[in-house]
């Protein structure tokens, strides 16, 4: 049995649902405070804090768990610059607590939900997993930190981990079951969608003069769906005995900000209505990683590798968001 934590969230609960086509039997652990109850359609839900220990060591008790797959954090950078502590309570702490619990039950095969944002400002690209690790907000740092705490567990303790570190998950489940609902909402392409929709007048693209093609941020966007299936593949890879190990997940190309609300204006047939303002602190130019690696050792192959699919699966979800609004 497969422990997915952060289970109710928009990466988690994809990853959930492909555990359990392909065989898995699953529990989820969220405190529903960001995910929603019914994206847990599979397996069962414990509604548990991970700052609690007791509650964890519970499920732990109740359920033959093999291995965790860690998604529970909190994921606003700007925020995380604004109030740290909530962050590196959550995102470190909890962690800790939910390590120390692992151990004491001896599951130690874990696939740890990570990100680019540990590299911060990258110094070439594309990103390999070898670049230098310089994140540059508490959230990336708290990221980065597991990363060292796994390692350390890893040669102290004999934990197997996976830590994936993902560029811009996007795009929903293209059975319509699962999608993106975040409040508040930050992420280019559901914010893009809901001026398309009407919900938001428009669209803000932060910074025009950067040293790119067209002025505009380029970003790698990857497949929630493509995720999922990395995610497993990674299991399956420490299943057979593999070693700890980082990968890179994304799909290797960059589009614009422009780009994308281009694709998107051609995906739904709808004036979007772009609005140019000021740069935000922080936004590299270009964030694009290689998954060389990934696609070597875990054979792993993505799908929804052009940007109109992942658009075009957005927004056949989009359009019924209704009751997250």
């Amino acid at each position: 049995m497969i422990l997915v934590t952060g289970g109710a969230g928009y990466i988690g609960s994809h990853i959930n649902k492909e555990l359990n086509k392909q065989g898995y039997e699953t529990v989820v652990i969220d405190n529903l405070s960001y995910g929603h109850e019914d994206f847990v359609k599979w397996g069962a839900l414990e509604r548990v804090d991970l700052s609690n220990s007791r509650e964890i060591r519970k499920v732990f008790q109740n359920y033959p768990i093999d291995a965790v797959m860690h998604f529970a954090a909190f994921t606003y950078v700007g925020e995380s610059v604004e109030d740290p502590q909530k962050y590196y309570l959550n995102n470190l702490r909890n962690t800790l607590n939910l390590l120390e619990v692992m151990l004491e039950f001896e599951v130690k095969k874990l696939v740890f939900s990570s990100t680019c944002a540990t590299y911060g400002d990258p110094l070439e690209i594309p990103i390999t997993e070898d670049h230098p690790q310089n994140p540059i907000s508490p959230y990336g740092r708290g990221k980065f930190m597991v990363e060292q705490v796994l390692r350390d567990y890893s040669q102290a303790y004999g934990l197997k981990y996976a830590s994936l570190r993902y560029f811009n998950a996007a795009g929903a489940d293209p059975d319509g079951e699962l999608g993106e609902s975040h409040q508040p909402e930050t992420h280019l392409i559901p914010l893009i969608l809901d001026a398309a929709l009407g919900r938001r007048e428009d669209i803000k693209i932060f910074g025009t003069d950067y040293p790119t093609p067209d002025g505009t941020c380029i970003r790698d966007y990857i497949h929630v769906t493509d995720l999922a299936d990395a995610h497993i593949k990674a299991l399956e890879y420490l299943e057979n005995s593999g070693k700890s190990e980082v990968f890179n997940l994304g799909n290797g190309n960059g589009f614009s900000v422009r780009e994308v609300i281009e694709e998107a204006r051609k995906v739904t047939g709808r004036k979007i209505t772009a609005v140019e303002t000021d740069r935000r602190p922080g936004d590299p130019p270009i964030l694009i990683g290689s998954s060389k690696k990934a696609r070597e050792i875990l054979k792993w192959e993505p799908k929804f590798d052009d940007l109109s699919q992942i658009i075009s699966t957005a927004w056949e979800w989009h359009k019924n968001l209704k009751k997250y609004e």
